[in-house]
C-alpha cells in the first residue's frame, strides 16, 4: 500500500472536515415539536400560520446570529453614507410603521431597523441582521398599502429565514473545499481567484438569493402580510403589475427585480399557495387613508422635482408649520386614517 506524503495526508485531513460539516450542517433532520396541534399535523412546519414566531424557520449555518448582525450593521452604515435618505418624518414614520408591525407578525428573532431611500426605482432589500431600506419609488408604485407591505414582507423573510447566512457558509465550506488546491501549481490560481470574488461580491450577496431561497421568501412573506392583517392577494397583484411595467419599458424596473424576476411561475405559485396555506378570512386590510397621505407628499416632491430640476419643497410636519405662523387659525385635527377592507 502507499504511503501518503506529508501534504497528501493534509489535504485529505481538510477534505473529511468539510464533508463533516456539510454532513452537520445539511444533512441531519429538523427537530419535530411535540405540541404541534393535530389539525397542523400533517402540514409542514413552516407552512403552520398559526406557528409563526414560534417556529424554526432559520436556515443552520456557522455563522453566529451575532456576527451576522454586525456585518449587516457595518454594510448599513455605507448605504447611510453613500444613499440618499428621505428626512421626512411623517414618510420615515409610516413606511416603519408597516415594517414593525410585519415584522412582529414574522418569525424574525433580530431587531428591525427600516430607513427610507430617496430613489425613484421600485425597490425594497434587506441586510443581514435586519436591516431593511425602502425606496419610495416602491411607495409611489403600489396602489395600496397592501402593495407595499407584500414587498416588504418578502424582504423581511430573507432576514427571518437567514439566507444570506446560509449562503454564506456553502460558500465559505466551498472555500475550504479549494484549500487542498494550493498545493498543487495551478489549483493555486483558481483557490486564489475565488477567494477574491467572494470577498469583493460580499455587498452584491446581500442582494442576491438562488430560486430556493425567493421561493420561501414568497411563501414566508405571503404568511407574515397575511398574519398582519393585509391581503395577500396584493403581493400577487404588485408582482403582475411589476411585469407589465417592464414588458412596456425594459430595463425600468431595478436589479434586485431583474436578477430574480417576478416570473408567471413565481406568481401561480404564490397565488396556489394562498389558498393551500392559508385559511380565509372575512376581510383584509387592503390600505389605509394615510399611505395616501404620504403617497401625496411624495409625489409632490417628485414633481418639484421634475420641474425645476433641484430638490423639491422640504416636507415638514403640521405641528411644526403651525408653530412658524402663529398667525394663521388653527387647523383642524386630522382625521383618524380610514380603514378599506376588501371583501
Amino acid at each position: 500500500m502507499k504511503q501518503l506524503n506529508p501534504k497528501e495526508v493534509h489535504r485529505l485531513s481538510i477534505l473529511v472536515i468539510v464533508l463533516s460539516l456539510f454532513l452537520v450542517l445539511f444533512s441531519c433532520p429538523r427537530p419535530v415539536y411535540s405540541n404541534a396541534d393535530k389539525k397542523q399535523a400533517g402540514k409542514k412546519e413552516k407552512e403552520d400560520v398559526d406557528k409563526i414566531g414560534e417556529r424554526r424557520v432559520a436556515h443552520r449555518s456557522i455563522i453566529s446570529v451575532e456576527k451576522e448582525v454586525a456585518i449587516g450593521k457595518q454594510y448599513a452604515s455605507e448605504i447611510d453614507r453613500s444613499a440618499k435618505m428621505v428626512t421626512d418624518p411623517v414618510v420615515n414614520e409610516f413606511v416603519n410603521r408597516v415594517a414593525q408591525n410585519i415584522a412582529r407578525n414574522s418569525d424574525l428573532e433580530v431587531p428591525l431597523t427600516v430607513k427610507v431611500i430617496d430613489d425613484p426605482n421600485i425597490n425594497a432589500f434587506a441586510l443581514p441582521g435586519g436591516f431593511l431600506y425602502v425606496n419610495i419609488g416602491l411607495v409611489l408604485a403600489a396602489d395600496e398599502e397592501s402593495q407595499m407591505a407584500g414587498v416588504i414582507a418578502h424582504e423581511i423573510a430573507h432576514v427571518a429565514a437567514r439566507h444570506w447566512a446560509s449562503q454564506m457558509t456553502k460558500a465559505t465550506l466551498l472555500q475550504y473545499a479549494m484549500i487542498p488546491l494550493i498545493f498543487i501549481p495551478m489549483g493555486q490560481a483558481v483557490y486564489y481567484g475565488v477567494l477574491e470574488a467572494y470577498l469583493n461580491g460580499v455587498p452584491l450577496a446581500f442582494l442576491k438569493f438562488n430560486r430556493d431561497a425567493e421561493a420561501e421568501a414568497d411563501m414566508l412573506g405571503l404568511q407574515y402580510m397575511y398574519k398582519a392583517g393585509y391581503d395577500p392577494s396584493s403581493y400577487v397583484t404588485f408582482f403582475s403589475k411589476v411585469i407589465e411595467q417592464e414588458r412596456r419599458s425594459p430595463g425600468s424596473i431595478s436589479n434586485i427585480f431583474s436578477d430574480h424576476p417576478p416570473t408567471p411561475e413565481r406568481i401561480l405559485k404564490s397565488e396556489e399557495e394562498i389558498k393551500r396555506i392559508l385559511p380565509k378570512k372575512d376581510s383584509y386590510l387592503v390600505s389605509t387613508s394615510e399611505f395616501d397621505d404620504v403617497k401625496t407628499r411624495l409625489q409632490v416632491v417628485m414633481t418639484a422635482k421634475k420641474k425645476t430640476g433641484k430638490e423639491g419643497p422640504t416636507l415638514r410636519k403640521r405641528e411644526e408649520e403651525k408653530e412658524k405662523q402663529p398667525g394663521k387659525p388653527e387647523e383642524k385635527e386630522e382625521q383618524p386614517p380610514v380603514l378599506r377592507r376588501r371583501d
